[in-house]
């Protein structure tokens, strides 16, 4: 009998093998609580939605690189690897002599693989460094504005976000957890690299069976997992500031704040008191003030101020709430009312940062490095932060703001997009397809069918993590895992170091992009990095031949020690934070001498941007938040995600009484649209959110009804047709995907078939 194999991916460990032509997925033995999204991986295996050879867009084919109207909705031509290698190496030669590295845009997202040699952001950045180096992107879609943010106010990023507050320390200490923006337990059973345990269901009920309070505020009720036995604040979608503005205002004048922690461990909290009692704008921002914005009464505002001053209470902020209009304030608001109540530093109390968004935030440590392949240095210093890409090749050269920087955006004549999908992550889509006809010319590595690649010029098939050899290893995971090839490549698929290693031949770069090591080669050099870690600190060191053949390796984690805030909350002048002042920065002096009106030199109330319709507000709220059914649109096809779709449509959200108002029923095709495009989904009835508003996840594969109309219709579910596309503040220029407005109506007639499943028909050769 074929023998199960080690394998990892972003939502899990397993071991597979294939019986009889099907692929068989088996969870990791020690994972309490496996995610369901394993289920998605046997249709990576044998899907019509691969991309089985290499294929070239007539238009580009025929008439060469150039701005194209028809990318998007042109046919596409197969040929052979060779041939493809070549137009590639061609087209790169071209750009890179006439234009110079500053044209080149080299995209990428991360997310392709859990393994750390076959990263597909790594591969493509390290081959275009070769080439001379490319425009890069900054920041994540997921933390934009909180990774600008938060360097200024508390710290850098990767220090603070993740390693102040565990999960241990909850399930021991915490007695109230005020969560703005809920923990989904939909987003902890993801992190990139690997998630071995999923250990947050259990911590959350260690807590909660201990008399842990946990208070959820949310639009959506079913933003806590069940375990918590959580508390609902159903608030309106964007106003967690002005929340969070009115319990600091009970806590300032009910003298329930700490004046000493505040005294010693922050800076400018007297200037934002002036801001919360309306000293300094003449707006006092009680709990009244507060009430009649967020939907939260006046009385429940008090209370939850008072009991989070009695109790050993942490505050979190989830990614969600600085994805959307002036992003950086919940963040920033978040750290002032935990300095405020003085707890950072205490077990289980004080200020989390996206605790319960990713599997491993609030796990212990790595004691030891992990594998990273060498990207090489990037001599071009033109940068974009990432949510800003439809700006960019919509506006070369023109200005914009970004953390104190007046920068230009870069005129991009090529587009190298490895490992990620746009069409996914990108708001206002029909701007998107906009921008993607200006470049001359876009090349895509993917795995499958997805909108990127049809929107591409050349597309090289590449492997999925099932059919190649790798190491999954994810900080805050305590085991390596030996990522083992399950399946042959699909077609005629290469992986990408495959595909690099080629052209870098073509290019004259092969010997410093491979260093003449195979992939196998790569593995063991990439491990000895962790060997020679645990070799020194007299740890367990298996050498490489060992470890893979036994499939795994526990890796030691740190203790708890309370990490960074204990540390200061210890010694704050032992332990400065990496601020200005070294301090908490209730006020920045930074942040106010850049002069922005949307981010100020203090958290505060941002109302958030008004939409019309005509004469008329749009109405609805839409929560366009991530999927439970699939990692953003990884596996769309797969066999987890397509059960939840309802005829093969996306599942939209929405209460009763908005449903009562317009006509709609359970299973009924809806049209939602506002003023930059709509789509059709399936209506779900649900009392699970708050009345006015509306719920549909991100990841549904983009499909215009008309590929060819400037203003697409996406008949399959996709709400980034209707997000706006513009940046949460000048300070961090980060996604604001998360919430917008819309109306909806129940479709009249027959809705057209839903197709972005089907294979793709290929044209002839002239």
């Amino acid at each position: 009998m074929t023998p199960f194999k080690t394998h990892s991916s972003h939502w899990g460990a397993f071991s597979g093998r294939v019986r009889d032509g099907v692929l068989e997925i088996r969870p990791h033995a020690c994972d309490p609580h496996p995610s369901p999204l394993l289920g998605n991986l046997p249709a990576s295996a044998d899907s019509p939605m691969r991309i089985r050879r290499p294929a070239v867009r007539r238009g580009w084919l025929e008439h060469g690189p150039g701005a194209a109207a028809a990318r998007g909705a042109d046919e596409f031509i197969e040929v052979e690897w060779d041939e493809a290698l070549a137009l590639v190496a061609a087209e790169l030669r071209r750009v890179y002599d006439t234009h110079g590295p500053q044209a080149v845009f080299g995209g990428s997202y991360g997310w392709a693989s859990a393994g750390r040699f076959h990263h597909a952001q790594s591969q493509v950045h390290r081959f275009l460094n070769l080439l001379g180096g490319y425009v890069k992107s900054v920041n994540t879609y997921s933390s934009g504005a909180a990774m600008v943010i938060m360097p200024h106010v508390l710290g850098p990023y990767d220090h603070v976000e993740r390693k102040s507050v565990t999960w241990d320390a909850i399930a021991r200490s915490s007695q109230m957890v005020v969560a703005f923006g809920g923990m989904a337990i939909k987003n902890a059973d993801v992190h990139g690299g690997g998630n071995s345990a999923h250990i947050v269901r259990d911590r959350i009920g260690s807590a909660s069976a201990r008399g842990c309070r946990f208070i959820l505020v949310s639009p959506l009720r079913d933003d806590f997992p069940p375990e918590a036995n959580g508390e609902w604040l159903s608030i309106i979608p964007g106003t967690d500031v002005a929340l969070m503005l009115g319990i600091a205002h009970v806590l300032a004048t009910e003298h329930l704040h700490d004046r000493a922690f505040l005294d010693r461990y922050t800076v400018g909290y007297l200037t934002f008191e002036a801001y919360l009692t309306g000293a300094s704008d003449g707006v006092e921002k009680t709990p009244d003030w507060a009430s009649a914005l967020c939907g939260i009464d006046t009385e429940t505002i008090r209370t939850l101020a008072r009991d989070m001053a009695r109790s050993r209470t942490l505050v979190t902020v989830s990614h969600s709430l600085q994805r959307a209009d002036h992003g950086e304030q919940p963040v920033w608001m978040g750290i002032v009312l935990a300095a405020m109540l003085g707890q950072m530093g205490l077990d289980g109390g004080g200020y989390a940062y996206s605790l319960g968004a990713l599997g491993n935030t609030g796990k212990h440590d790595l004691t030891v490095p992990l594998p990273t392949l060498d990207q090489f240095r990037n001599p071009v210093a033109d940068f974009i932060p990432v949510a800003r890409i439809a700006d960019m090749l919509l506006q070369p050269g023109a200005p914009y703001a970004y953390n104190g920087q007046a920068r230009r955006y870069p005129d991009i004549k090529l587009v190298y997009w490895a490992g990620g999908n746009p069409f996914h992550h990108h708001q206002d889509l029909n701007r998107l397809r906009a921008a993607f006809r200006r470049p001359e010319t876009i090349i895509v590595h993917e795995t499958a069918w997805t909108s990127s690649a049809r929107h591409a010029d050349i597309v090289l098939p590449a492997t999925t993590t099932l059919e190649r050899d790798d190491i999954g290893a994810a900080s805050g995971d305590p085991l390596m895992i030996a990522m083992k090839q399950l399946i042959a490549p699909v077609g005629e698929a290469r992986d990408d170091y495959a595909i690099f290693s080629g052209l870098a031949r073509l290019l004259g770069t092969a010997e410093a992009f491979t260093e003449n090591r195979s992939a196998r080669d790569w593995l063991a050099v990439l491990y000895d990095t962790t060997r020679k870690a645990l070799a020194a600190s007299g740890q367990e060191a298996p050498d490489f031949e060992t470890f893979w053949a036994g499939g795994e390796l526990a890796l030691p984690v740190k203790p708890d020690t309370g990490g960074p805030a204990r540390a200061f909350r210890d010694d704050p002048h032992a332990s400065l934070l990496a601020t200005p002042s070294g301090k908490i920065e209730i006020f920045s002096q930074t942040i106010e001498s850049f002069g922005y009106e949307d981010c100020q030199g203090h958290p505060r109330w941002y109302p958030p941007h008004a939409e019309a319709e005509g004469a008329n507000p749009v109405p609805l709220h839409l929560v366009c938040n991530q999927p439970h059914q699939r990692l953003h649109s990884q596996l769309d096809y797969g066999a987890v995600s397509r059960a939840t779709k309802i005829a093969g449509r996306e599942a939209l959200r929405i209460h009763p009484i908005d449903a009562a108002a317009r006509g709609i029923q359970d299973g009924d095709v809806v049209r939602l649209f506002n003023a930059r495009g709509s789509c059709l989904a399936a209506a779900v009835l649900s009392e699970a959110l708050r009345p006015g508003v509306m719920q549909l996840a991100t990841g549904a594969w983009f499909e215009p009804h008309d590929p060819t109309a400037e203003e697409a219709t996406c008949i399959h579910g996709n709400p980034n047709i209707l997000t706006r596309d513009i940046g949460t503040s000048q300070l961090a220029q980060g996604c604001t995907g998360q919430l917008t407005r819309v109306e909806i109506e129940r479709f009249a007639g027959t809705p057209p078939p839903v197709r972005i499943f089907e294979p793709i028909r290929f044209a002839h050769r002239s």
